[in-house]
């Protein structure tokens, strides 16, 4: 009988533990949620040094990673984790999928301890590379450094023919930047952590199948529309 009683007390202490963390790890992504729309707030700030709206207004998604963090000196590498959305076919950003963005340092913000990346998906395709598992830009799929600006037509040296168009804030300087051979893969952990689902998938987040939203969401979804029509 005290057997039974002492397995029952400990089943429900790591019931308790369980939904603590889970709670801990959603406000973690939802705080990403936020960084993420931080970023995308300073660029609106500068839109003539930005990303050109004209490119994002035409863009099937945007992958937004905050404080990437440099982990070792010149030759080295970097780590960071943000968020990913597509557009449907009216347009509206879905919720956000969660990803790692890892990547080789060399000759690419030397110096720099924090960097914000962005990417810039003009296709499904690419997105849909990222769904299958461990995605690495320059190999499954085109990637350059983006232009800047709010006059598109003035980037004639990038000619626009690449897939993914890749950006970095460092220091306050924002431009674009050749990141080839960085990867990005999906968070499956905090993906189930945030939406509550453990079996949750992101090709269901991304195409709407997901009713969850959220103030953090929402803003971020606002900021974009709004920054997409910036003239």
């Amino acid at each position: 009988m005290k057997v039974n009683k002492i397995l029952s007390v400990a089943a429900s202490m790591a019931l308790i533990f369980s939904m603590s963390l889970s709670s801990a790890l959603a406000e973690n992504e939802a705080k990403k949620i936020s960084e993420a729309t931080g970023v995308v707030k300073e660029i609106m700030a500068i839109p003539e040094k930005g990303i050109p709206p004209a490119l994002l207004k035409n863009a099937y998604g945007i992958a937004i990673i905050p404080g990437v963090i440099k982990l070792g000196f010149i030759v080295g590498g970097r780590h960071g984790s943000g968020v990913l959305m597509v557009r449907d076919n009216e347009g509206k950003w879905s919720n956000p999928v969660f990803v790692n963005f890892t990547g080789g340092s060399v000759g690419w913000q030397i110096g720099a301890q924090s960097t914000d990346v962005i990417l810039v998906f003009k296709s499904r395709r690419s997105v849909e590379g990222i769904k299958k598992g461990k995605f690495t830009l320059g190999v499954d799929a085109a990637v350059a450094a983006g232009p800047v600006g709010r006059k598109l037509e003035a980037a004639t040296d990038v000619k626009l023919k690449a897939e993914i168009y890749s950006y970095s804030r460092s220091r306050g300087l924002f431009a674009g930047v050749s990141l080839e051979g960085a990867a990005l893969q999906i968070d499956d952990d905090a993906d189930a952590a945030f939406y509550g689902n453990p079996g949750i998938r992101a090709g269901e987040i991304m195409s709407g199948k997901v009713g969850i939203s959220s103030p953090e969401i929402r803003n971020l979804q606002k900021l974009l529309v709004e920054y997409a029509t910036i003239r």
